[in-house]
């Protein structure tokens, strides 16, 4: 690398040498040589430059001769980086070139390259018939050439053998992508042969192309030792001569022999050789995919390879059974769970194309289903059979069992059958050199798919008749007509499937009628687009239903190696209802199992009259999946009768008048499953209309996929407990769940939302919704779910009241609702609670992670249209695509507001580069768009030039992120271009994209070297060289940054020094630092702690992933304690601290007024920690009881949990003792272990970290996730956390999780969604 860079530099000298001199032919020549060392180090973007500055030297100043080796070069180029149009462009002026110039050499040159192109065009199924006709026109062209120069070789020029040999393997090549195997194996034979008679070098580059393909071909051919021998020779020849990209795809070639063979072990080290290969390379971004998918496949075969094993034992127990069982009554049910089971294992081994277990496994049920007398299995025995004597290559045989198969379907009649077998008879007759027999099969089995109706296997007949006349015949228009009916039956399949999609979607009935019976995983592997080959056809009959139950083959796994090859036997799996299709039935409307719409069941009416506090609604709510049409969201009323009384006193209701109407005196009850229901005062109990109570409040009233959002109970299976709300003479009625997101906050709003839903249309045109001020049951104020989780038992006999505390205005609440009703969609109740957020103005449109989508964003767009003027907009974390921002300019545009900043928050959704386009032709954002965030969307190198355009056009600009995004270094380039010295721009965010050069961060680095408000960098996740990071220590020192996050970027111990002494560089400026997983050491820590200008310059640190070690602890001890520390923020996640050096952290806060947030998480080494926190609940050392709400009041306050949300409200005195009530508490169970020593020191060492977090006090976020503590140390550490904490304190501690924080600080933010 060092001699090759050595080079580089040289090249690039000379260069500049001749531009200085202004001689134009040697400036070109050292362009194209330089272009060339980048290309051949795979950095083919960088060399595109340099080959342009040739290109345009050469048609400037100099000759038309001068004109062809750029030329070449950049139609190679664009070869590689599969631009194919770009490509043939450079190509044909190439060839156009060399024939004015009469250079037969260059001529041969230009032709092999055009036919390249149109060879990768063919194998990308671009244009095929034209693609394959030019490809062998121009190889044929280019080895006529070849061999006219090799027996005339002109002067000064080389014998040519090389030529000639690759112009035979490139023939060779395009025969074996033809699948005329016996024409490849002659050519590329023979120019290996030519290589031997020639004597061309043992290791030289044509020998290795001939190798590797024909390694490939004896894969193909399944002559396992010839393909390894050839695949090996080219690997050595490749590693011998330094071609870096021919290595790796000889791994690839090696990998897929050991996958054919399955040995995935091998496989997969093939595969990650290959992967390192590729990845030093800088620009094989496709490669690196291919690699990276085909490692995800080989390890999924592996595990059905298991699970065949697995499938195999119990196969071997069913065949014992069987045994046992002759002559019995019980031998017919053995069979078929024998038949069963070898289905299974046929699928599994056609998924990992271990085609000789097929063969045994296929003969094995032919014996079973002849014992049976089952002529459709035999017939489907048959055919699998035929199938695998087919992909054994054993031709002969393989047409005997088809034709058995054949025979036996046209005795029963099964034309599906019948057109699959004549599919594999064509297979048959095409691989022995009958192509017209082959023709003639496919035609059949069209014929016989047509009558019986089948557009898949129609499909599968028409692209198999499609390739034999493209490769076969070259019939030109044979072949058009056939692509125009394929695209015309796979349209009409699509639509069908949707409107059989939709008809399921409207469908009353439970949803797994959709799907012939299947459950959800079998649905999911007909929904495979790419039908497999391996599945072979075969009718399962009402006795096979043991089957359904069995591992699913992982079909979608399975892709062609050859982008057209022959279409192989498809062969469809059968039901008694033929599923055919291998569609996907949709069984739901939402997307998530658990948050289907319930539907109430009506239990009996209940005579006697209970007093209303003492009773709950409907205890025995039964679901079911909702099937209700999409176009009626607002369902209507179903009738209910609860076996709930309500008070005696009230009149009596007619349950008629009822039915029209909602009456101020009554009782409306809200259910989660989107349910009205009227509260009668009788004592029969309450009465839900048969209609819709009011037309605004109808069944709308929560989003269907929220119903599992909006649980407060954790309920068994056995019994669904209820909760009934009352807010002003209103009851809102379920049965909930907590959740880990769910709040007593949360639920709050949620109950507004839902108050307001249900208000009569007259009260909602205020928009005017409720604040819960609190929750009460009873006298007790419920401040957690904790405590509402205690009435777990007590359900039918609580009511819990929610009170408001005044009114406030949601005017797009009102508009979003009223464009519900009018589209006819459900109200998103996760969007109702975004928009209630009273922390925030109606300027600020906060919508993110809504599960939004083009369709049902269109109300919110609607209403804010309707709106007019909004300062925010954020929809991050959904699923909008381009069809929304195709929309929002004209909401935008609609407002007439001209000025005033506008922040569109778009990240993490579905957006393409042309998203960006409507940005660019939105005036109005020229002069308003402050704040752009399109991180997380595949923006690609497509968007380059619309950013440009934004950075240009967009004056007020002032923060672009554009994280993850899947660009390169020429988008970064682009950006650079487009900055001003004008510009605002104070922050670009970067991060995580790749591959980007460290010439494009360099010269992005200087362009914002010279603006003037830049402030805030984010590099996170780009690999930062030497240059690139002297070249930002010299930006640091130029500008006041007050952000650097330079997290993953592999800088080291010495840059990390380097750039914060930077930052702070005779200038006093407060910074975010952030040098997470870095590669810093305890060095750092203690180099920071000794530096005054640092610590007091420093806000917020982010040192996780670094080895900082309990060395550094101290360091970092030493640095908090000090008085001039003004770190605010710290972050220090899996730094391999140990618990004890999380202590000594802690402790030392004791001192410090200034942090506010610590994240100590992921520090625990328990091997190595002698006082690591033990699992209380398991070793019994502190055993805390839960509340018992059945013990009496005189009972003695004994094992209550220092929780105070979940005590009455405590006397200060209370507080004071709690560490030490704690400390007893654990001295107490101590003494009764058998290690009384080991529990004193855990708890001794719990003492001390309860002390320490009580004496943080101004620490108001702590994070001690996977430290070692069970939940229970989690709860009296908690305790300490709450009594040191003026404002109200709060926890999220679930499994490993522990967070503690106070009100106002929000938890388990998402990193992208932080704000600076």
């Amino acid at each position: 690398m060092a001699r090759e860079e050595a080079k580089l530099s040289e090249a690039k000298a000379s260069y500049r040498s001749a531009t200085a001199t202004g001689n134009h032919e040697e400036e070109a020549r050292w362009a194209n040589v330089i272009g060339n060392m980048l290309k051949d180090r795979g950095e083919y973007l960088q060399a595109l430059k340099w080959f342009d500055i040739d290109y345009d030297l050469s048609t400037k100043y100099l000759s038309p001769k001068h004109c062809l080796a750029t030329c070449q070069s950049l139609g190679e180029v664009y070869l590689r980086l599969e631009r194919f149009e770009d490509a043939l462009v450079y190509q044909k002026k190439h060839l156009m070139l060399a024939k004015e110039a009469d250079d037969l050499v260059e001529q041969q040159r230009a032709n092999t390259q055009l036919g390249r192109t149109y060879h990768d065009m063919y194998i990308k199924s671009l244009e095929q018939h034209q693609s394959m006709h030019n490809a062998k026109k121009y190889f044929k062209s280019a080895m006529k050439l070849a061999q006219a120069i090799k027996e005339n070789p002109p002067t000064n020029k080389s014998s040519f053998i090389k030529e000639y040999i690759d112009a035979h393997n490139n023939i060779g090549l395009l025969e074996l992508d033809c699948d005329n195997m016996e024409e490849a194996e002659k050519i590329l034979t023979k120019a290996l042969v030519i290589c031997d008679q020639e004597e061309v070098n043992e290791y030289d580059d044509a020998r290795t192309r001939l190798h590797h393909n024909l390694g490939k071909l004896y894969t193909e051919l399944r002559m396992w030792d010839n393909a390894r021998e050839h695949i090996e020779k080219d690997i050595l020849i490749c590693k011998q001569i330094g071609h870096c990209e021919g290595e790796a795809k000889g791994y690839i070639n090696l990998g897929e022999l050991h996958n054919r063979v399955q040995k995935y072990q091998e496989a997969i080290l093939c595969y990650q050789r290959a992967l390192v290969l590729a990845k030093s390379m800088e620009d094989e971004d496709a490669l690196v995919c291919q690699i990276d998918d085909n490692i995800k496949t080989v390890k999924e075969l592996g595990k059905v390879m298991d699970d065949m094993k697995r499938e195999e034992q119990k196969l071997k127990k069913l065949t014992r059974d069987m045994d046992i069982a002759r002559g019995a009554p019980q031998e017919r049910n053995f069979q078929l769970k024998h038949i069963a089971s070898l289905n299974v294992l046929i699928d599994k081994s056609e998924t990992i194309s271990a085609w000789s277990k097929v063969l045994e496994f296929a003969k094995m049920k032919k014996n079973v289903a002849t014992e049976l007398c089952d002529k459709e299995k035999i017939g489907d025995s048959f055919l699998v059979i035929g199938e695998s004597y087919l992909k054994l290559r054993k031709f002969q045989k393989a047409l005997k069992w088809c034709m058995k198969s054949l025979k036996m379907y046209k005795s029963l009649g099964n034309l599906e059958g019948q057109a699959l077998t004549q599919i594999n008879v064509g297979h048959v007759l095409d691989s022995e050199g009958d192509y017209e027999g082959a023709l003639n099969a496919f035609t059949d089995s069209y014929r016989l798919a047509l009558e019986a109706k089948l557009p898949n296997v129609q499909l599968i007949a028409l692209e198999n008749m499609h390739y034999s006349n493209l490769n076969r015949f070259d019939d030109v228009e044979e072949t058009r007509r056939l692509q125009l009916q394929i695209d015309k039956l796979r349209q009409r399949n699509n639509e069908d499937l949707e409107t059989e999609n939709m008809a399921e979607d409207r469908c009353s009935e439970s949803g797994t009628e959709g799907s012939g019976g299947l459950p959800d995983n079998m649905s999911n592997a007909f929904c495979s687009g790419e039908i497999r080959n391996s599945n072979s056809s075969r009718s399962h009959s009402l006795n096979d239903k043991e089957e359904w139950n069995d591992d699913v083959p992982l079909i979608s796994l399975i892709r062609s190696t050859k982008a057209l090859s022959k279409v192989k036997s498809a062969h469809l799996e059968k039901t008694e209802q033929t599923v055919v299709g291998r569609k996907r039935a949709r069984l739901v409307l939402s997307d998530d199992e658990d948050e289907m719409c319930d539907e109430a069941e009506c239990p009996k009416v209940r005579a006697n009259k209970i007093p209303l506090r003492n009773v709950a609604t409907s205890s025995e709510v039964k679901t079911r999946s909702n099937t209700a049409s999409p176009v009626s969201k607002f369902q209507d009323v179903s009738a209910f009768i609860s076996n709930c009384a309500t008070r005696s006193s009230d009149p009596p209701v007619n349950t008629e008048e009822s039915s029209s109407s909602c009456k101020s005196r009554t009782r409306n009850m809200v259910t989660p499953e989107g349910k009205c229901f009227r509260a009668s005062s009788s004592g029969e109990g309450f009465n839900a209309s048969g209609s819709k109570c009011d037309v605004s409040v109808s069944g709308n009233l929560l989003h269907k996929n929220d119903a599992a959002q909006f649980m407060l109970l954790t309920s068994d299976d056995k019994h669904n407990q209820c909760i009934t709300f009352e807010i002003d003479e209103d009851l809102i009625q379920g049965s909930f769940m907590a959740s880990d997101k769910l709040s007593i906050e949360s639920v709050k709003v949620q109950l507004a939302c839902l108050y307001y839903l249900q208000l009569p249309m007259e009260r909602k045109l205020e928009g005017l919704l409720p604040i819960i001020q609190n929750v009460k049951w009873g006298e007790k104020v419920i401040e957690s779910l904790e405590t509402i989780e205690t009435f777990q038992g007590h359900m039918g006999k609580i009511v819990v009241e929610a009170f408001i505390d005044g009114w406030v205005q949601k005017r797009l609440i009102k508009l979003y609702t009223d464009y519900c009703y009018k589209l006819s969609e459900t109200p998103n109740m996760k969007l109702l609670k975004k928009l209630y957020d009273l922390e925030v103005s109606d300027d600020e449109v906060t919508v993110s992670e809504c599960e939004l989508q083009d369709l049902s964003i269109t109300p919110l767009l609607n209403a804010l249209h309707a709106h007019k003027t909004f300062a925010m907009l954020d929809l991050s974390h959904n699923l909008l695509g381009n069809g929304t921002m195709e929309k929002l300019p004209q909401v935008l545009t609609s407002s007439g507001q001209k000025y005033g900043g506008l922040t569109l928050d778009l990240h993490c959704n579905s957006f393409g580069p042309t998203a960006l386009f409507q940005i660019c032709e939105c005036p109005l954002l020229f002069t308003r768009l402050e704040v752009l965030n399109i991180s997380g969307n595949r923006l690609t190198d497509a968007c380059a030039s619309y950013l440009s355009t934004i950075l240009e056009k967009c004056k007020a600009l002032c923060s672009l992120s554009i994280e993850r995004c899947s660009i390169t270094s020429r988008t970064i380039q682009k950006i650079a271009d487009a900055l001003s010295a004008e510009s605002v721009l104070e922050q670009l965010c970067i991060g995580y994209n790749t591959p980007i050069s460290g010439n494009a961060i360099t010269n992005l680095l200087v362009k914002l070297g010279t603006l003037k408000r830049f402030s805030k960098l984010n590099m996170n996740g780009l690999k930062l060289s030497k240059p690139v990071v002297d070249n930002l220590c010299q930006l640091a020192k130029t500008l006041s940054l007050s952000v650097l996050m330079l997290g993953e970027t592999g800088i080291g111990l010495d840059g990390a020094l380097l750039v914060t002494e930077s930052l702070f560089h005779g200038i006093e400026e407060f910074v975010k630092l952030d040098l997470s997983y870095c590669g810093v050491t305890s060095n750092y820590v203690l180099k920071l702690s000794t530096n005054y200008s640092m610590i007091c310059g420093i806000l917020e640190l982010n040192l996780s992933g670094n080895p900082i070690m309990q060395e550094g602890s101290n360091a970092l001890s030493s640095m908090l304690l000090n008085s001039q520390c003004c770190l605010k923020v710290l972050v220090l996640q899996k730094c391999r601290l140990g618990i004890s050096g999380v202590l000594r952290i802690i402790q030392a806060l004791s001192g410090n007024g200034f942090l506010e947030e610590l994240n100590l998480a992921d520090n625990a080494d328990l091997d190595k920690q002698c006082f690591a926190p033990y699992d209380m609940a398991e070793k019994g050392s502190l055993g805390l009881s839960q509340p018992n709400f059945n013990v009496p009041e005189s009972s003695p306050p004994v094992s209550v949990p220092y929780d105070v949300n979940q005590l009455e409200v405590a006397d200060s005195e209370d507080d004071e003792v709690g560490v030490e009530a704690a400390t007893s508490t654990c001295d107490e169970s101590g003494s009764s272990s058998r290690q009384r020593n080991s529990s004193s020191t855990e708890c001794q060492f719990l003492e001390e970290f309860s002390t320490g977090i009580a004496m943080a006090k101004n620490l108001r976020y702590l994070d001690l996730s996977k430290d070692g503590f069970s939940t229970q140390s989690a709860e009296l550490l908690y305790s300490a956390w709450s009594r040191s904490r003026s404002l109200s304190a709060r926890r999220h501690i679930k499994d490993k999780t522990i967070h503690f924080f106070v009100e106002g600080m929000k938890c388990c933010v998402k990193p992208c969604c932080r704000k600076d």
